[in-house]
């Protein structure tokens, strides 16, 4: 099959900021101070993966609190732009159940709602709901300090003697105060990878635990000592016994649900012949463009959200944007 190199379709939602990260000012502790102490410095709240973000009009902004109405907790620095220090912090949203008092109301399960959310009000969202609706620089900064807190509430301890570490640089290390060892913030690199047949069909699937007519393209964690263009392959083979060639790169997007960190490939089929490995796998079909665009008008067929890299593959193969999110 001819192919030719794809350019995504779209941004990578979650690939996204404009602050400068600033690595060589996390080990200055007198700079940390004088900037946790600056009125101009801003701060976000990250309490289990989501922060207060508020709907003005048709745009959506995070809330953003000085250091002096932030909460205390665990300090995390996200970087610099404009002479304007970012940090992060753990602690409670206010007003959300088991967090401060606060204006915030109930919880938001879907992007819709987050739209429809009353103008001006703050209210708590994850990266799933605001993480296509926040700008550059606010889905920048949500999606650094999700990924540090997940992180840091999965690495108490120290690995080697079992002491509970403290944070240093800025939130970027944990240290064993027994044995000195320094302990970095963990990424899980998963290769994700939309297969493309002789006839252009592209393979869609889903999980044993997904609702029926919820499809995605395949993906699978990177094994230790294994490449990228190796994982794909036997990604493929493991899930639905078809052997695959030509693995080429378009893309990547940090992905913290916890830490995943995904790196988007298109792969030609060299069979066809679809042997699902069940406990991986419920589901797997070939689709034409034409046959795509029937399942999701019908409503047989919805794809993964917009926020996703999957979505971003499949609408690169299909020519255009898509309608249809789970």
């Amino acid at each position: 099959m001819e192919t030719a190199e794809e350019q995504l379709i779209g941004p990578l939602l979650l690939a996204r900021g404009t602050i400068d990260r600033s690595g060589a000012l996390r080990a200055d502790d007198a700079w940390l101070e004088r900037a946790w102490a600056d009125p101009a410095t801003r701060v976000l709240l990250v309490d289990n993966g989501r922060t207060l973000v508020r709907r003005t009009g048709d745009e959506v902004h995070a809330v953003l609190l000085t250091t002096a109405e932030a909460p205390p907790g665990e300090r995390y620095l996200l970087g610099v732009a404009d002479d304007v220090a970012y940090f992060a912090v753990a602690a409670p949203l206010p007003g959300v159940p088991g967090g401060h008092d606060g204006e915030v109301n109930g919880r938001l399960s879907s992007v819709m709602s987050l739209r429809d959310a009353p103008d001006g009000q703050a209210v708590p969202a994850g990266l799933r709901q605001a993480g296509g609706l926040l700008g550059d620089r606010d889905a920048g900064l949500l999606v650094y300090a999700v990924a540090l807190e997940a992180w840091h509430t999965t690495h108490d301890f120290c690995p080697r003697c079992g002491t509970r570490t403290e944070v240093r640089a800025g939130g970027h290390i944990r240290v064993c105060p027994e044995d000195a060892s320094q302990h970095f913030p963990r990424v899980d690199p998963a290769v994700i990878m939309l297969i493309r047949d002789a006839d252009d069909r592209c393979l869609l699937a889903r999980g044993p635990h997904w609702p029926e007519g919820r499809l995605s393209i395949l993906a699978g964690f990177v094994e230790p000592g294994e490449s990228l263009e190796a994982a794909v392959v036997r990604e493929v083979a493991e899930e639905v016994g078809i052997a695959v060639t030509n693995p080429h790169y378009l893309g990547s997007q940090p992905w913290p649900f916890p830490r995943s960190l995904m790196l988007g490939f298109f792969a030609e089929a060299l069979t066809t012949d679809l042997t699902p490995d069940t406990e991986e796998i419920a589901e797997a079909r070939w689709f034409s463009r034409e046959e795509l665009a029937e399942a999701l008008e019908s409503g047989e067929l919805r794809l993964p959200p917009s926020v996703s890299i999957a979505r971003r593959l499949i609408e690169t193969w299909y020519g255009k944007p898509l309608e249809g999110d789970w």
